[in-house]
């Protein structure tokens, strides 16, 4: 095997073993992919200072999100279909995640089950939910979030109406997905992801299956997901969960400061600054591009996380350095798990945190709760609008 010195190693690999219609539900985004692109090459844009003669001994990168401690500002991202990436894809990366040290959150359009992933792991993990129409089932969710002792509560708000993803329609991934010939041929081209899912019982969408009415099996699932994302979604909403969730409460979705000041009313204990990984408003700006603008405007007010575009722990440093407690890998940690499994989650972990560690020390610090824009390069990094 040749070696793995960077996440796109991982991503190379990923897309040799992972099925066409897999890999690419993962790795692409709606319409033209502009903001898909936008959220990587805006980091590439920004520069550091390289500092030298300084003690870089008893390094840190140990800090908080939500007032829960991590290994490094880093927590993988809800992802959906984790568990075709790789067989028991959401267990596996649960079980890397833990023994790394950093939070994982378990989407609800999961292949795993909340119950399956907690009892294949000790440490409380976070759980996403999207605003249904059907609220028996998602006060349902919520109550199998507890049972599960999850210790935050992932919403997500920016997925009322799914944005068109050119990818997933020609490779025709729906749910369930559509076994054609052109699928079928492709799938035969990859022995080893194939027998460990002939290996596995976890193939349809464990929190869904069985426990949403008329949702039986995976014939059903289609019509109900078609019709559950409910595009009445407001601000009012937010109290419905919080008053059944007393846990952490983090917000997913925000790119507009407006937006992010009606998190900070809400009770909410985060947000994300996120366009769902360049998913859904394709022509929106990048992520990283967002972020200083929400700090400035209700970083003393709400925690501020951010996802889209970390592809390396040099874009964590400089997501932190532009007010980000944490960030969350999406893809990148997917990659991993599609190319090693388990330990190809722990090996992307294990790049991120060295890069990160290099990059801080290069830079002239050793501690991360002390990174800040004094490290990049003036000119160089995205302002808030109020300052361009």
């Amino acid at each position: 095997m040749a070696v793995i010195t960077c996440i796109e190693d991982l991503r190379i690999l990923a897309q040799r073993r992972v099925p066409r219609m897999f890999y690419d539900y993962a790795d692409s985004g709606s319409w033209t992919e502009s903001t898909y692109r936008a959220n990587n090459t805006d980091f590439a844009a920004i520069k550091f200072r390289q500092r030298v003669a300084v003690n870089m001994e008893n390094r840190t990168l140990a800090t908080t999100m939500v007032g829960q401690p991590t290994a490094l500002p880093v927590a993988l991202a809800p992802t959906g279909l984790t568990g075709m990436q790789h067989a028991d894809g959401e267990i596996l990366a649960a079980k890397a995640a833990e023994k790394f040290g950093v939070p994982f959150t378990l989407s609800t359009m999961s292949i795993c089950s909340i119950e399956d992933v907690a009892a294949n792991t000790n440490t409380p993990f976070w759980f996403q939910v999207y605003f249904l129409k059907d609220r028996e089932f998602m006060g349902k969710l919520i109550q199998r979030a507890k049972a599960a002792r999850c210790s935050a509560l992932v919403l997500t708000l920016d997925l009322q109406i799914l944005g068109q993803r050119h990818k997933d329609m020609k490779n025709g991934l729906s749910a369930p997905p559509k076994l054609t010939v052109p699928n079928m041929l492709n799938m035969a081209t990859k022995p080893a992801w194939c027998l460990g899912m002939l290996q596995t019982r976890r193939r349809g969408f464990g929190n869904i299956v069985g426990h949403a009415n008329e949702v039986s099996d995976m014939s059903s699932l289609s019509s109900w997901t078609a019709e559950q994302f409910d595009p009445a979604l407001s601000w009012d909403h937010i109290k419905w969960v919080r008053d059944r969730w007393d846990g952490k409460l983090i917000l997913k979705g925000i790119m507009d400061v407006e937006d992010a000041r009606m998190a900070a009313q809400c009770g909410a204990d985060a947000l994300i600054v996120s366009n769902h990984g360049g998913r859904q408003l394709d022509g929106a700006e990048s992520s990283i591009a967002a972020l200083p603008g929400i700090v400035e405007a209700v970083g003393d007010q709400i925690e501020v996380h951010m996802d889209g575009g970390i592809r390396s722990g040099q874009d964590v440093i400089k997501a932190v350095a532009l007010g980000a407690r944490g960030v969350y890998i999406g893809r990148a940690f997917l990659y991993g798990l599609g190319a090693m499994g388990e330990a190809g989650v722990a090996k992307c972990l294990e790049i991120i945190r060295r890069e990160l560690d290099v990059t801080m020390a290069l830079c002239g610090l050793t501690d991360i709760k002390k990174v800040d824009k004094s490290i990049l390069l003036p000119g160089t990094y995205p302002r808030p609008l109020s300052q361009r």
